[in-house]
């Protein structure tokens, strides 16, 4: 089919195949065509099996497909997974230096095989250089079957090795052996695959999560980020210390305007979050869910003596250790009620790396605004891959939010007694000083233990239950100031719903439309923040039944739903996947059709590579 299709490549981790498999996926994007990378790689350095999949389709559907319509691999330790992986009708093209065993066999595939190594062996005499260069020959032989131009190929290696020629060169040769080696020996290009220049990614980019995040701290005026390394969060912290190195560095002095603190745990590092807002910079830290479970008793600490605090969650499967390399969104429930006692964090959930960047601002300007801790959700597939995405914007008219913060002046002229906890204007939200503001005024005492409206310690009931029923209208302020939800028409038009957030999106939409190819029309609402707001239950209230997808095992978002909108749980119906692969439109189209028609004749379904999947619907 004319740019249409899913090509997923069977690499060994450590031989220089992620470079090669990228070039292979922005040739397409610069020829105008979507595309849609994973990476699919162990939490090793090098030697076990990685993956890497592109799906390509021009109507503009980002989402994972089931099924692969062309498998390349290197790899002998997978192969018969991966020829088993193969959709009927479909390519597996293999290093054929050595013969493939016969039990490898399908006689419901294509076979192509190119000798990929010995053509490398005889080209080039440096052994490293020969497995290197390995991956760039089945780039061109797939520039051949598929009709990639090959001149965006070569345009890619010459803006990869600028300044290298000898790198250049032999990029170039490699490409060119693979490329001939196809022309002479298959149909070029694939009678049912390939690409045909379009116009349609306009002016989109591709851009990982984390380096979004990264350069939206930046934006945001982050000048502190203290942080313990850990899968999938730490290119974000790279991110920002380059892009703090390029904007933050006086252009007089030379002094850097940030600080990069590498802590010695998880503890420290959000410590020193806490401590970094509580002088009056905008700080953050980065982690993952067990770095979430350890932060979890500071994040109660700025809850209740209201110190804004930012922290930036790429999840990924849990629990414990989990699967540090697989995408999940299962640290729902401990981020939104972190740590112990009643607390409520506010949540943000971008879907795209522009939402990354632009959410970054959001979330500073409500932990100020609120006083409070804001957790940004990402996951390892947006934080780890590049995504296709909307051009980043900032918008330089709006200002920083500070929220309520007396200065000197204000201060001076106060004659009242200043009161750190007093709910001034009956929002819930009250006022802050930065330390030395003044020398003689607005000082207090802050502490994580019970204290009245002064700052001033207490065991007394009373002031307790007042303090905390304050929290509490201020959680409901909060709901006035998140981003609100995202709807998907402009009226009600069936008596079905579904809820999805952050990067269930793309599978969401699409299945969206497939369900419509099927008769079957759904309203559709992407929430974007916790708390919730009135359009969300207004949504769930006026549908018979509401669908929710997500991707954990115990319908983490729907308990959300449940506790703070008390919903109806017998109206919700959750779609889950959890095998640390993004969920597909198929699984989603599919198990909604079931419950609502009745058994429906699965698609090929596979996510990781010879293994069941984990995908089921739940009430």
């Amino acid at each position: 089919m004319l740019n249409d299709f899913v090509i997923r490549f069977a690499n060994v981790n450590g031989t220089g195949s992620a470079s090669a498999n990228d070039m292979f996926a922005k040739a397409i994007f610069r020829m105008g065509i979507p595309v849609s990378p994973k990476n699919i790689f162990p939490s090793n350095i090098q030697g076990l099996p990685t993956w890497y999949e592109v799906r390509v389709n021009e109507k503009g559907y980002l989402g994972r497909r089931e099924g692969v319509d062309i498998m390349l691999s290197v790899n002998p330790q997978s192969m018969p997974k991966d020829i088993a992986n193969v959709k009927q009708g479909g390519y597996f093209i293999y290093d054929s230096t050595k013969e493939l065993y016969k039990d490898f066999i399908r006689d419901d595939i294509h076979y192509l095989g190119i000798p990929m190594m010995q053509m490398c062996m005889d080209k080039f005499a440096d052994p490293r250089q020969r497995q290197l260069l390995k991956n760039m020959v089945y780039v061109g032989a797939l520039s051949a079957l598929l009709d990639i131009e090959i001149e965006v190929l070569q345009g890619i290696i010459q803006q990869k090795f600028k300044g290298k020629e000898k790198l250049v060169n032999a990029n170039y040769d490699a490409m060119e052996m693979g490329r001939q080696y196809a022309f002479d020996h298959f149909t070029c290009p694939f009678p049912e695959h390939r690409v045909e220049r379009r116009d349609l990614v306009k002016d989109w980019i591709m851009m990982d999560g984390n380096s979004a995040c990264g350069l939206g701290a930046v934006y945001a005026g982050a000048t502190v980020l203290s942080w313990y390394p850990i899968t999938p969060s730490t290119s974000l912290a790279d991110a920002f210390g380059k892009f703090a190195k390029k904007y933050r560095v006086d252009p007089e002095t030379g002094q850097n305007n940030f600080a990069i603190v590498q802590a010695e745990d998880e503890l420290a590092a959000i410590g020193m979050v806490i401590g970094a807002n509580w002088n009056g910079a905008r700080s953050f830290t980065a982690t993952s869910g067990p770095g979430v479970s350890l932060m979890s008793e500071f994040l109660g600490l700025a809850y209740f003596a209201e110190i804004p605090t930012v922290l930036v969650d790429v999840q990924r499967g849990g629990p414990s250790t989990g699967m540090p390399t697989r995408t999940q969104q299962s640290d729902l429930l401990i981020a939104a009620y972190a740590s112990h006692g009643d607390t409520k964090q506010v949540l943000l959930f971008p879907s795209t790396p522009a939402e990354c960047f632009t959410m970054m601002g959001d979330a500073f300007n409500l932990a100020e605004r609120l006083q409070t801790p804001v957790l940004v959700m990402t996951d390892l597939d947006l934080g780890m891959n590049e995504n296709m995405s909307p051009p980043l914007k900032w918008d330089h008219d709006k200002p920083y939010d500070r929220g309520k913060v007396f200065n000197a002046e204000q201060l001076e002229k106060m004659t009242e007694r200043f009161g750190r906890y007093l709910d001034i204007d009956g929002d819930g939200i009250p006022y802050r000083t930065i330390p030395g503001t003044h020398p003689t005024k607005g000082s207090f005492f802050t502490r994580g233990t019970s204290r009245d409206e002064y700052a001033a310690y207490t065991e007394e009931g009373p002031a307790y239950v007042r303090n905390m029923d304050r929290l509490v209208k201020k959680w409901e302020t909060a709901k006035t100031h998140v981003p609100g939800p995202e709807v998907y028409q402009k009226e009600k038009q069936s008596a079905f719903g579904m809820l999805f957030f952050g990067t269930t999106t793309y599978a969401a939409i699409e299945a969206k439309d497939l369900l419509e190819n099927q008769g079957i029309t759904l309203d559709c609402m992407r929430v974007k923040a916790f708390p919730f707001n009135e359009e969300v239950s207004k949504f769930i209230d006026s549908h018979q039944r509401v669908f929710i997808v997500e991707q954990n095992r115990d319908a983490q978002f729907k308990s959300l739903i449940i506790n703070e909108l008390n919903a109806n749980p017998a109206k919700l119906t959750s779609i889950l996947n959890y095998d640390g692969f993004p969920i597909t439109a198929d699984v989603i189209r599919q198990k909604i059709y079931e419950h609502l028609v009745g058994k429906l004749k699965p698609a090929f379904v596979e996510h990781e590579p010879g293994e069941p999947s984990e995908s089921e619907v739940s009430e």
